[in-house]
């Protein structure tokens, strides 16, 4: 049944996807031209074909070019004979001047259909024979010595390579930011370039003017009538970045702009320079502000969709951000839904689940750039291994000297009741939560200092392209000063990297690796704090949370035997629920090609381990032992102002074995197969990790269904 309704997710997953591409598609009646079949173009040796299909007017219908992702493509005369001029000009763009279209054929291919073949003749290219560069003879001397390597260092042109335009346009505005950097406020870059076509030769002069070096003068701010946020304190944001009498920077601009945008009362913030003043030497900064509502409300809802656990929630949060005066910021968030465990037409477990979140920040805590920070949370929860109540405290300060980077030292309390039964029948053993021997039920309660450092330099967060991000967090828990039912050390850095590729960067390679060790002094820790993967923002190759040991509990079926008991049922699989590890290894690769405005498609590799043992440990766990499990997925993004809907598939390869199950007896599947299918259990399948397929007993594929990136 549960393989069913993951074909059902899927199917309605796929059209619900295809309906909502079609929303934004228009209802224009089509072109009364020819239906395009094909467009090949021919003697494209050093040009990419694909480059210059993506510069012109004129397509062919693609595979899938069917409502609703466009419709077919028609022939245009008058837009194609504009794209055989478009065709030579970018060549020319890219070195060619040579480059000729020598013949064009637009031939019927069926019924008001055609078929287009183009061939080109490339010519050789022209290369750059010299670059002069004139200007920087008028920096003063120890400015041109310690820095005119800076300004002229690794640009996109170089001696002897092919000129491109796009290129030359990239190198004069690289010297020109440069300048800038250097304080030259008015510094200003442009030249010639001189291409002899007889011998492919092109001679590059750039002309560089830049100007008075100028300081930073005094800072003005621009805001509404009646402003509720005090001009100094913008300022004093703004001093943090720069400061009177430093030079000017355009790079310190931008960071100023960042700190006053992160006091978060604004809805629009731009900070600029003024005219400069030549007599001075100085140059003003202008804060431009708009002040945004100090009280928001926010409401919605949504479905968390899964194999291992499905959830219908509604989530709210109100804000005041000068509460009591001075920009004190208090927040009131919570989430509300009901959770079926494994599905909702055949539950283990269900019922409602909810978080409440209080929480008030003081900013300029001390000093400036230092805010505390402090919140309670109440919260009732379902997982698979356990249910619980609990409560949370955390009070700390958030040191941010720089936009991108953080320090976050914390105190922090939380206080559990779990609940290990999974099943009503009386025989089955409650699951290792942490609590003492032999209890299904206990109050945990945990006792930690935590200081966790961020250092973000991704240029969106919700899609990044380029930039990286890294993390890392060290919790202390227990011991004689902070008390608690556990004493622990706890480790997890987070490492993540974006690349993108093209000038429309359309191309973009990301990657991750992240790590955590859970070290217990007594050797046992609560299953709070244990690690989990799996799920759409961590190895694919698992549903939620089930990249885990495993507790198992044998299904039953009718007394047989009279004790009162039921007996266990020999034909059918076990139950198996996760119940976390003491260490954590995870690394993904993706490749992301965004195909269109709102399509973006995707392949990824993924690999993760959660083992019993901690690293610290003489039994750690193996990385490419047999519990470190691998995967290959597809992806499809549907891009929306909220961040991706994203669906992606993954399967899991065949190397390794199966998840450790502490449950002495427990059998094994003989096969995983793919949402039910192909797999098989038998009682005499393998009883160890070692003669299962790797990940038993989970299946070897896995969708997902969330939105935004994985990572």
């Amino acid at each position: 049944m549960a393989a069913a309704l993951l074909r059902h997710l899927l199917l309605a997953t796929s059209v619900a996807l295809l309906l909502t591409a079609g929303c934004a598609t228009t209802n224009a009646p089509p072109p009364s031209g020819p239906k395009v079949t094909a467009l090949d173009i021919q003697g494209t040796d050093q040009v990419s074909e694909g480059a210059i299909k993506d510069r012109i007017l004129t397509t062919a219908t693609p595979f899938w070019g069917f409502w609703p992702f466009g419709g077919p493509s028609y022939f245009d005369a008058n837009a194609w004979q504009a794209d055989l001029r478009r065709i030579e000009r970018y060549y020319q763009a890219q070195g060619y001047y040579q480059a000729q279209v020598v013949n064009a054929e637009v031939k019927p291919d069926g019924d008001d259909k055609v078929a287009i073949d183009i061939q080109v003749q490339e010519g050789e290219p022209t290369h750059i024979g010299a670059i002069q560069v004139t200007g920087l003879d008028t920096l003063p001397e120890e400015v041109r010595e310690e820095h005119s390597k800076y300004v002229l260092d690794d640009l996109p042109l170089r001696e002897g390579a092919i000129f491109k335009e796009e290129a030359w346009e990239e190198t004069k505005t690289r010297v020109q930011q440069r300048l800038r950097e250097l304080a030259y406020a008015e510094a200003e870059v442009d030249g010639e370039v001189q291409v002899d076509v007889d011998t492919r030769k092109a001679l590059v002069r750039l002309n560089t003017r830049p100007g008075i070096r100028y300081r930073f003068g005094n800072t003005f701010v621009a805001t509404d009538a009646n402003p509720q946020v005090p001009p100094r304190r913008i300022i004093e944001q703004v001093t943090g970045a720069l400061k009177k009498g430093d030079w000017y920077s355009e790079t310190a601009l931008a960071n100023a702009q960042a700190r006053v945008f992160r006091m978060g009362v604004f809805g629009a913030v731009k900070v600029n320079r003024g005219a400069p003043d030549r007599e001075t030497g100085t140059v003003p900064v202008v804060v431009d502000v708009r002040e945004a509502p100090f009280r928001s409300v926010r409401l919605g809802g949504g479905l968390g969709v899964d194999a291992a656990r499905q959830e219908a929630r509604v989530v709210g949060e109100w804000t005041h951000r000068n509460f009591g005066g001075g920009l004190r910021r208090f927040t009131v968030r919570g989430r509300l839904g009901y959770a079926f465990i494994p599905n909702v037409l055949n539950w283990n477990k269900d019922g409602p689940v909810f978080d409440v979140t209080a929480e008030y920040e003081q900013p300029r805590f001390l000093f400036r750039d230092l805010r505390a920070q402090n919140s309670l949370t109440v919260e009732k929860g379902l997982e698979q291994a356990y249910d619980f109540w609990g409560g949370r405290l955390q009070t700390g300060v958030i040191w941010q000297p720089h936009p991108d980077f953080s320090i976050f030292p914390s105190y922090n309390l939380q206080v559990y009741r779990l609940t290990g039964r999974v099943s009503a029948d009386a025989r089955v053993p409650p699951i290792v939560l942490g609590c003492g021997a032999g209890q299904e039920q206990c109050n945990t309660a945990l006792s930690f200092l935590e200081l966790a450092f961020t250092w973000d330099r991704r240029d969106d967060v919700i899609e990044p392209r380029d930039g990286y991000y890294v993390a890392f967090s060290i919790q202390k828990g227990g011991g004689k000063l902070l008390r608690g039912d556990f004493n622990y050390i706890r480790l997890l850095p987070d490492l993540r990297a974006y690349r993108s590729f093209g000038a429309d960067k359309r191309f973009i390679l990301a990657a991750k690796v992240r790590a955590g060790t859970l070290n217990p002094a007594d050797g046992q820790s609560s299953i709070v704090t244990r690690f989990f993967s799996g799920g759409g923002t961590f190895m694919r190759g698992f549903n939620s949370q089930r990249l885990s040991p495993m507790a198992a509990l044998q299904r039953t079926g009718e007394d047989l035997d009279g004790d009162g008991i039921p007996d266990p049922v020999q034909d059918q699989e076990w139950n198996t629920v996760p119940v976390g590890g003491n260490s954590l290894f995870e690394t993904s690769l993706e490749m992301r090609y965004q195909v269109s405005e709102s399509v973006m498609v995707a392949a990824f590799y993924d690999s993760g381990l959660v083992g019993v043992e901690s690293f610290a440990s003489a039994n750690r766990p193996k990385l490419f032992g047999p519990q470190h499990y691998h995967a290959l997925g597809m992806g499809l993004r549907y891009l929306t102002v909220v961040g991706p809907i994203r669906l992606d598939i993954a399967r899991r390869l065949n190397i390794g074995g199966g998840l450790p199950v502490s449950t002495p007896g427990y059998i094994y599947p003989e096969a995983g197969g793919c949402f039910g299918i192909g797999s098989r259990w038998r009682p005499s399948g393998p009883t160890t990790p070692s003669g299962a397929f790797a990940g038993a007993p989970d299946g070897q594929c896995a969708l997902h269904l969330s939105i935004g990136e994985a990572f």
